[in-house]
């Protein structure tokens, strides 16, 4: 496969391209030869007609022929002009939003997300999310995800879940990270103080998570539908005299990454994360009474106490080995201050 040249234009550039062998799909052969390209985009390049051919000396297209049919199968020697414009502006715009930023390159970013903080735009919530700040901090360091100048968000954390996330600011490291979070092979550690104390102390949490046929705004346990999800749990400090602890330190690590996983599946146990206003519940009487000061703070603790602790993958460029940690909040620092004296 060869790239003979590319020439650049003022909308955008136009690289060649020499098919190797006979029968591969045209969508497949570019994305192979043009780096950082995801079959995808190359995909939807061809069905806009960005892509063009002479074929005339194996007597199949007019020279300069546009082709639309992804699946077009190319032959030995064809060569293809694809047209590649610039990528255009992306709809949210950018803010000027303070980010605590543990790494960054030209590939990607990782960054310790506070609670409060919306991950995605939506309607009714089009702005101060995570994706307007990054458009603003990385600004022309992104190259393009899909031809939009925007970071690729390859997994999230829920508005009040605090911790490590990664964005990926090339089309390449989007495709990279996002194969790597499909196949769960990203370290991924959360810390939650939940209610009580898990019995046996670690161990794993096993069952399909889809929507609540109760509440179709929650999500839930369920059986014969759904989509599978693996938790493994350790207690790390239990506080509270006795055997029946009013609350607990949990280091949980992901499996599988389904919405709100660990919040449904500590739920499902009998020990929601504290402070969580879908799935928690509050302390029996009987840990109120033990918990004194601290019953009232963990009663009304603004949001879940769940934070995304550790966070580690290969870099989608070099294969290295990248692994960050985040200590816990101040929020949730100050609680576990206050459940040390029960």
């Amino acid at each position: 496969m060869v790239t003979n040249n590319m020439t650049t234009d003022r909308h955008g550039t136009t690289q060649h391209v020499t098919a190797p062998s006979d029968g591969e799909r045209l969508d497949r052969m570019l994305a192979g030869a043009l780096d950082g390209f995801s079959r995808s985009r190359v995909k939807a390049l061809i069905e806009n007609g960005a892509v063009s051919a002479d074929l005339s000396a194996k007597g199949d297209l007019e020279a300069g022929g546009t082709i639309t049919d992804p699946n077009f199968r190319v032959k030995q020697g064809q060569s293809f002009a694809i047209f590649v414009p610039d990528p255009v502006d992306a709809t949210p715009k950018a803010q000027e939003i303070a980010l605590d930023v543990v790494y960054e390159d030209a590939s990607l970013i990782v960054i310790d997300k506070p609670a409060g903080l919306v991950v995605h735009p939506a309607p009714g919530n089009m702005e101060n999310t995570l994706v307007n700040a990054l458009l603003a901090h990385c600004a022309d360091s992104l190259s393009g995800i899909g031809g939009v100048r925007r970071p690729g968000i390859v997994h999230r954390l829920d508005k009040d879940t605090s911790g490590l996330m990664v964005a990926a600011k090339t089309d390449a490291a989007h495709r990279a990270l996002s194969e790597q979070f499909a196949a769960h092979d990203m370290e991924r550690a959360y810390r939650a103080l939940v209610w009580g104390a898990p019995s046996p102390p670690a161990g794993e949490i096993e069952g399909n998570i889809g929507r609540s046929a109760r509440n179709r705004k929650k999500m839930a346990v369920v059986e014969g539908r759904g989509k599978t999800a693996l938790t493994r749990y350790r207690v790390e400090q239990r506080f509270g005299k006795g055997p029946d602890a009013a609350a607990s330190l949990v280091e949980c690590r992901l499996a599988t990454g389904r919405t709100h996983q660990i919040r449904v599946h500590m739920a499902h146990i009998g020990h929601p994360v504290i402070g969580d206003p879908a799935y928690g519940g509050g302390a029996r009487r009987a840990r109120r009474q033990q918990m004194g000061e601290a019953a009232e703070a963990a009663s009304s603790f603004g949001r879940q106490a769940l934070h995304a602790a550790t966070l580690g993958f290969r870099h989608p460029e070099s294969g290295e080995s990248l692994k960050f940690h985040s200590g816990l909040p101040n929020d949730i620092s100050e609680l576990i201050g206050l459940l040390e004296k029960v």
